[in-house]
């Protein structure tokens, strides 16, 4: 019943305009919803669903469309197959939908960047990628296989696992930023299994090791640069996000938003559900004190890749 309550669970008002394209990988057809700007080429976001979602739920239901026509940049919202990707974690470790056998979401988003780009449509030195729960893992995955493609990415309500850990040795780091609720009932803040019964991720590392995990990839101090506790601007949503930075080298970045008392929510000033006490039951709070998809595109602008 969960599985097919989740696509209804992030549920904004407005509908944004963009249109669908597709591409052929390996005799498959693969989709994913396209936002191009006035002025070309331009940055590009690929920003990556999660499980049982489709990339029409980013544009339906984030304030990512916003984002991307006020700052300009081309925003693409692919579709994994059977509503979920090919990362880099185990069956064993991923909960949900999982792709048919011998999918490779690498070689999928590879070749949609390289299409955008060769269309003039994207800047190939300001690719980035985000990627929401399932699509987080999706997105680390991205950053340890073809770190080379993109300049920097976020991982929003995911943390690594043991088996994407074994198998990411990039040979360059990637900036990066995470956000992750310490109530999130599906990944485990702590690490080890979701708490969730339905829905909960195992194998999981902590939301603090996933960070020091890429700290040392991306040639940082291991230990944390402090902490600064943002503002409690929505004292009604029983959470609070505190930051934690890294000192990394110049060029780089990892930074954590930790959403005290936040559950599996993408944190946003608009709320992303209809039913909040029922949605409120089954992932935790959602955190209103900043808007996510701002912030995370705000860390993002500041990377090119050469």
């Amino acid at each position: 019943m969960l599985r097919l309550l989740l696509p209804a669970l992030f549920m904004l008002a407005c509908a944004v305009p963009a249109h669908a394209d597709t591409l052929i990988i390996d005799g498959t057809v693969r989709t994913y919803a396209l936002q191009i700007p006035a002025r070309l080429p331009a940055p590009l976001v690929l920003v990556l669903h999660g499980n049982t979602q489709q990339g029409r739920d980013i544009l339906e239901h984030t304030s990512w469309p916003e984002v991307a026509r006020r700052a300009g940049f081309v925003l693409v919202a692919p579709d994994g197959l059977n509503r979920g990707w090919a990362d880099l974690r185990s069956d064993t470790e991923a909960a949900g939908r999982r792709p048919p056998p011998g999918t490779d979401d690498v070689a999928f988003l590879t070749t949609l960047i390289q299409d955008l780009v060769a269309r003039g449509i994207a800047d190939p030195h300001r690719i980035y990628v985000a990627g929401v729960s399932n699509g987080g893992a999706m997105a680390m995955s991205l950053a340890c296989v073809r770190p080379d493609l993109i300049a920097a990415a976020s991982s929003t309500l995911m943390a690594m696992t043991q088996t994407m850990v074994a198998n990411c040795h990039p040979r360059q780091g990637t900036p990066l930023v995470l956000m992750n609720g310490t109530a999130d009932p599906l990944v485990n803040f702590d690490g080890g299994r979701g708490r969730s019964r339905l829905m909960g991720v195992s194998g999981l590392l902590s939301a603090e090791d996933t960070l020091r995990f890429w700290r040392r990839v991306d040639g940082c101090a291991p230990e944390d640069a402090g902490t600064t506790a943002l503002p409690d601007v929505a004292r009604d949503d029983h959470s609070r996000i505190v930051l934690v930075a890294s000192h990394c080298p110049q060029g780089t970045d990892v930074r954590l938003y930790r959403v005290e008392g936040g559950g599996h929510r993408l944190p946003d000033r608009m709320d992303d559900a209809r039913h909040a006490r029922l949605v409120d039951r089954l992932l935790g709070p959602q955190n209103h004190d900043i808007d996510g998809p701002e912030v995370i595109w705000e860390f993002l602008r500041r990377f090119e890749r050469s």
